[in-house]
């Protein structure tokens, strides 16, 4: 079979590599899609400490189960499946209380194991173990499916920033996951969402597609000020910075209304993590500062049903398709900031 393999910073290679099997307590899956995202761009780029190498990435999986491994009940060849990408151990103290976002047991598919950029992937009885495995909906597409991955995370993000009726919210970030937040936050009952970039044609491209309330570039207007004239003065209920930015951090802080909820879901480079905080903004305004990490397998069992459900739609934000000889191609587009959601069809 064909797999793209990480080898380090700057070599990825598309190689023939031997059809696996399924071990017991293993499924293998016939990949459909793997979707692309930027952690992807990372890894091509600067590697991760997680990463040993060779390894298949991708993470965003979803295909159809074509072997089912001895001991392994209630799957079936044919099957449609969508597979969780974090994989909490399930045992720990986070896991049993509820928390498996912060498991610090937690592996990941396409790091410790070989992900989704191949024709054929094992699913690790791992997964199995946590109900990581996720029948596919009817009426649901494979490249669909895939989404649910990220659209888990974004779940996640705004269940622990309270999102919920009647809220102003304000999404910094307009590649998909800014996308997937405006969406969430319409299905989450928000009285208006309204979404920020500094690239004047990447926020248009997403508004287009998303349609917010209002857009505000941050290149052409002061992002703070915009806000507070979009509420009366108020500032948003809600800010949720999904970009990778220390300014978007810092800006939330200064925008967010009195007893707002800031969401800092865009991870900042660990060479430079440290922003500028007004702690008396914090203490005055009795504001809320949630950072987000990754979802639980019970995350992408909803938003799986989301997307089924049409309540937070997907197959439009996906414009680019390409086939796994074209996924270097495939995470350049990502680089560049060219499209909202790229999927890999194997």
């Amino acid at each position: 079979m064909k797999v793209a393999r990480f080898y380090a910073p700057g070599d990825i290679r598309l190689e023939d590599a031997p059809e696996p099997s399924p071990a017991p307590g293993e499924l293998k899956i016939r990949v459909r899609n793997c979707s692309t995202c930027g952690t992807d761009v990372k890894i091509s780029r600067f590697g991760h400490h997680h990463i040993v190498p060779p390894r298949v990435m991708g993470h965003e999986v979803a295909g159809e189960i074509v072997d089912v491994g001895e001991g392994v009940t209630g799957w079936a060849s044919g099957d449609p499946v969508q597979v969780i990408a974090a994989i909490p151990c399930g045992t720990c103290r986070d896991c049993t209380r509820g928390r498996m976002t912060v498991c610090a047991f937690q592996e990941s598919i396409g790091y410790h194991y070989d992900g989704g950029f191949a024709e054929y992937m094992i699913v690790p009885a791992k997964v199995l173990a946590v109900d990581g495995v996720n029948r596919i909906p009817a009426g649901v597409s494979f490249a669909e499916a895939s989404v649910a991955e990220p659209l888990a995370c974004v779940l996640n993000g705004q269940e622990l920033a309270r999102v919920g009726d009647g809220d102003d919210v304000m999404v910094i970030g307009s590649g998909p996951i800014g996308c997937l937040h405006v969406r969430m936050a319409r299905a989450n009952g928000a009285r208006r969402v309204f979404l920020a970039d500094l690239n004047r044609a990447r926020l248009d491209q997403a508004a287009a597609l998303v349609k917010p309330d209002a857009v505000i570039c941050s290149a052409e207007t002061d992002i703070v000020q915009a806000a507070l004239d979009l509420t009366d003065g108020h500032g948003p209920d809600v800010v949720i910075t999904a970009a990778a930015a220390a300014a978007a951090q810092e800006q939330a802080i200064r925008m967010a209304a009195r007893q707002g909820r800031i969401s800092f879901f865009g991870g900042l480079p660990k060479d430079n993590p440290i922003i500028a905080c007004d702690s008396n903004l914090v203490h005055y305004r009795e504001l809320t500062i949630v950072g987000a990490n990754g979802s639980t397998p019970a995350h992408n069992t909803r938003a799986l049903e989301l997307i089924a459900t049409g309540q937070v739609p997907v197959d439009d934000l996906i414009t680019h398709r390409r086939p796994l000889g074209s996924v270097l191609d495939a995470i350049d587009i990502v680089a560049r900031g060219d499209a909202v959601k790229v999927t890999v069809e194997p």
